[in-house]
């Protein structure tokens, strides 16, 4: 590739992210408000700039280039600098009506990331949360790549650069039919379900990981019947009947029809959940306000024990 000297338009760099993520010119350009001719103009200036093609045909639609793929990881980056520099300026006059972004796992959603926050705001209603939910090796990447300022997660991510503090221990449980032969059992063990059909999370997730060396310490592997995204997928297939699941303890207060929960009796059957920041990136001060706090609430985190 040529060298270039030229300053690169961010504009340009976020409708290229998108076409990237939609796989589809016409389709950006709609949700972007500008015209189709003007966004593959755009494209094409940011091809020649970077003497390289960035996407290649697939059908009606594109995909990116192998020289895409490389350029998009650095895009990302670049636009979230941009909007962590834009809301870092804008707070630092104003740390209480700041906004937070927070990566939390799929099964946190329905229960302590929203107490948390609810219990965040009686004393600093001003600052606002932007949320997202998504598998654990995912929502340490926001972290990393800047799109998220903060993560709750488990398992500890693998990369040195981030930071986490661990918060609290949840010991799992097995979830099973209302009518399964331990449905009526405070607790159990992973060798009690070797040979029954299991309902996982998708290949990622920490509790897939989790599992995996549950069924490993065993001697077995799980007899993997169907994968879900997030818990309530996971807890309504086996409602269903399809299957077992290990899943994160329910809640005080918290049901799901169809589906007992037990204890499972494993030392090994935890996860420990933490605070993940990236400590070379500066936090705005709303950003520190609720990582100050959030370490400092860890034991508010799971409520009390349903099963003690």
């Amino acid at each position: 590739m040529r060298e270039h000297h030229e300053c690169m338009d961010l504009t340009t760099v976020r409708w290229f992210l998108a076409v990237a993520e939609r796989g589809h010119v016409t389709n950006a350009a709609a949700e972007l408000r500008i015209s189709q001719p003007g966004l593959s103009r755009a494209i094409a200036r940011l091809e020649r700039e970077l003497d390289a093609p960035l996407f290649d045909r697939a059908g009606r639609g594109v995909v990116l280039s192998r020289y895409g793929t490389v350029f998009a990881e650095h895009a990302r980056r670049l636009v979230a600098e941009e909007e962590a520099a834009r809301r870092a300026l804008a707070q630092a006059a104003d740390p209480e009506r700041g906004e937070v972004s927070l990566g939390f796992l799929h099964t946190q959603g329905p229960s302590f990331v929203p107490g948390l926050i609810r219990r965040y705001r009686l004393d600093h209603p001003g600052v606002t949360f932007r949320l997202s939910q998504d598998r654990s090796e995912r929502v340490a990447a926001m972290v990393l790549e800047g799109r998220a300022d903060l993560a709750i997660t488990s398992p500890r991510p693998d990369d040195p650069s981030l930071t986490w503090h661990p918060l609290v221990i949840e010991r799992l449980q097995l979830a099973v039919p209302a009518d399964h032969h331990l449905a009526e059992r405070r607790r159990a063990r992973v060798s009690d379900v070797l040979d029954e059909p299991f309902v996982a999370f998708r290949a990622g997730a920490g509790l897939r990981v989790v599992t995996e060396e549950l069924f490993g310490l065993a001697g077995a592997r799980p007899r993997i019947a169907f994968e879900g995204e997030e818990t309530s997928t996971v807890r309504g297939l086996v409602a269903a009947g399809l299957g077992v699941a290990i899943v994160a303890p329910l809640r005080a207060g918290e049901e799901f029809p169809g589906v007992r929960h037990i204890t499972l009796a494993e030392p090994a059957a935890i996860r420990t959940i933490g605070l993940v920041w990236a400590p070379g990136r500066t936090r705005p001060p709303v950003v520190e306000g609720f990582r100050r706090f959030v370490m400092g609430r860890g034991d508010d985190l799971h409520g009390p024990p349903t099963d003690p």
